[in-house]
């Protein structure tokens, strides 16, 4: 049979993903710092795009938006929400009524912030940072070595300690066996076990260990606590102690449970941990992405664009983009490096306008929760604001991801208002997180050596008519990172 070649038209939708659409999903999903680092390398790739001095972002706005005349209404509500602010408070406790002006004006979408989080005035400039003066607290392996420097060690020794403790981590566990070290640096393995014996020994006590029941055991013998049942429980019944079953360690070592829980008392003394004072964490910084104040009687959303770089297009790069000065691949890398500023500057500007749109939507939700707390937290899904503000759930997930609010109530991230509803016996609903807070509460209440079951607390619930069934209570109880009652009773 001959192959026959025909040419036929077909019909078909597709969706095509242009890399400007791509581009407005990404940036619409980073985290305020993950933009301000990506805007700073856009800065450095594309010379057509220009960092503005504060008082011209708004007129660069306008220039590149000009068609928009939902965004200008946007600015024009957040300016004219300020001065409502502002004639709002009237003579209520307000410091300085030119700071309320200045931040009126700086900032083009940007309403006041609220005096905790205001920047410092002038006079402050020139005072130190005492975050850059603060001295720096020393590692566990520099406590190590400066420890073995007093002792009278050859220089063999000297090397294997060395490699001993480089090997230990942050908890002070070691973390190679010695067999490992021995064949590194081809060290004689007895003399290891003996630099290893001498590092055991020193602070923090338990260091060097290679599980717990080594750490534990070092620590009884430094502070010589060594009675028969402490040394028992610790090298026969950890997994006993976990559970908190002293029953079964009572009947194995046929003693009084008594005697068990007097010696298990000696034991949670020591630390298993014997790393941790040397840890030195990094502080975790959280900026938020917008601020929510009362004034007078109303809740007002403000963009926190403090530290956020305004951008323009070059006035040079445009003009040589419209004239003749530029030909050939010259003029098009010139306009095609424009066209991507004046994009970035466009999809920033629906970023934070999204961002804004958003949280007013979840303030007006949830107004009960900022003027009463957490158990007046309402049910909450995405789409449920996806329909307020028009816009799709897709959407709405990516602009609450990673996006924080400052509230007089605390720092909230903004997925934290979407919550699951459980029900009540009046027919009602209750969020999730409130529910989860109500559990806390009784937790934090109860008797600590008669601990709550979660069928308990579920039983109490349900005499407040909030309905939860055991199995739930279990949940939110591991979400919130609770003990079960067995292992929160306390014996002493």
């Amino acid at each position: 049979m001959a192959a026959d070649i025909r040419i036929s038209q077909r019909l078909s939708q597709s969706l095509m993903m242009t890399p400007q659409l791509q581009q407005a999903i990404k940036l619409l999903q980073l985290s305020r710092q993950e933009l301000e680092t990506f805007v700073a390398e856009q800065l450095n790739e594309n010379p057509t795009l220009e960092e503005s001095p504060s008082e011209s972002h708004e007129e660069s706005v306008e220039s590149e938006r000009a068609k928009e005349t939902t965004a200008e209404e946007f600015m024009d509500r957040q300016l004219e929400s300020t001065n409502d602010s502002v004639d709002k408070v009237g003579n209520e406790s307000v410091s300085d009524s030119a700071d309320w002006e200045q931040g009126s004006s700086a900032h083009d979408n940007a309403p006041p912030q609220p005096s905790t989080v205001r920047k410092s005035s002038a006079g402050d400039d020139d005072a130190p940072n005492y975050e850059n003066i603060v001295t720096r607290g020393k590692t566990l392996q520099e406590h190590l070595i400066g420890q073995i420097g007093e002792l009278e060690f050859s220089d063999e020794e000297q090397k294997a300690a060395q490699l001993i403790i480089g090997n230990i981590d942050e908890r002070g566990y070691l973390c190679q066996s010695l067999e490992e070290l021995k064949d590194t640096e081809n060290l004689d393995l007895d003399m290891l076990e003996g630099v290893l014996d001498t590092i055991q020994r020193l602070d923090p006590p338990g260091v060097g260990a290679r599980d717990l029941r080594e750490c534990l055991q070092i620590q009884v013998r430094q502070a010589h606590l060594r009675n028969g049942i402490v040394e028992l429980i610790i090298d026969n019944h950890l997994k006993e102690l976990e559970n908190r079953n002293f029953a079964v360690i009572a009947k194995a070592l046929k003693v009084s449970i008594e005697e068990v829980v007097a010696n298990v008392q000696i034991i949670t003394e020591l630390d298993p941990i014997p790393g941790r004072q040397f840890t030195i964490d990094a502080p975790q910084y959280v900026i938020p992405d917008v601020y929510v104040s009362k004034f007078g009687k109303e809740w007002r959303v403000s963009l926190n664009e403090e530290g956020m770089p305004r951008l323009h297009v070059s006035k040079l790069y445009k003009e040589m983009a419209s004239g003749s000065e530029a030909k050939g691949k010259d003029k098009e890398y010139i306009k095609e490096k424009v066209k991507s500023a004046q994009w970035l500057i466009s999809a920033i500007f629906e970023r934070q306008k999204t961002i804004f749109k958003v949280t007013e939507c979840i303030v007006r939700r949830q107004i009960d929760f900022f003027e009463m707390g957490t158990q007046y937290l309402k049910p909450m899904i995405l789409k449920d604001v996806a329909e307020d503000v028009e816009l799709h759930e897709s959407t709405i997930s990516r602009v609450t991801r990673n996006k924080y609010m400052h509230t007089p109530r605390g720092i909230f991230e903004l997925k934290y208002f979407f919550n699951s509803a459980v029900g009540t016996a009046d027919g009602d609903s209750m969020a999730s997180e409130a529910v989860k807070n109500r559990i806390a509460e009784m937790i934090k209440a109860e008797d600590p050596k008669h601990p709550l079951s979660d069928q308990e607390i579920a039983d109490q619930l349900d005499k407040e008519k909030i309905q939860v069934a055991r199995r739930t209570v279990a949940k939110y109880r591991e979400t919130l990172e609770i003990l079960p009652s067995s292992k929160r009773k306390k014996y002493f």
